[in-house]
C-alpha cells in the first residue's frame, strides 16, 4: 500500500533566497553528494541532524522544508 511521499522544498527555498548549494554545504559542513540527494528527493531515510541544520540555517519550520503528499 502506498502512503504518500515526502518532498523537500530545498531548491525552491534556495532560489528564492539567492543561496547557492555550494554555500549552504560549506556553511553547514554537509557533503555535497548527500545534499544533492535531498534536493532531488532521492532518499530512503531522513537525517534528523541535517533537517535541524537546514531549518536553523534557513530560519524556517520543518513544514516549510518538507511537504507530504497523499497518493
Amino acid at each position: 500500500m502506498e502512503y504518500g511521499k515526502l518532498t523537500f522544498q530545498i531548491e525552491k527555498i534556495l532560489q528564492e533566497r539567492g543561496i547557492s548549494k555550494n554555500q549552504i554545504c560549506k556553511d553547514l559542513d554537509i557533503p555535497r553528494s548527500n545534499f544533492n540527494r535531498y534536493c532531488r528527493n532521492d532518499f530512503q531515510r531522513l537525517d534528523a541532524s541535517l533537517i535541524c541544520k537546514l531549518c536553523w540555517y534557513l530560519d524556517i519550520e520543518i513544514g516549510e522544508l518538507i511537504q507530504y503528499t497523499k497518493n
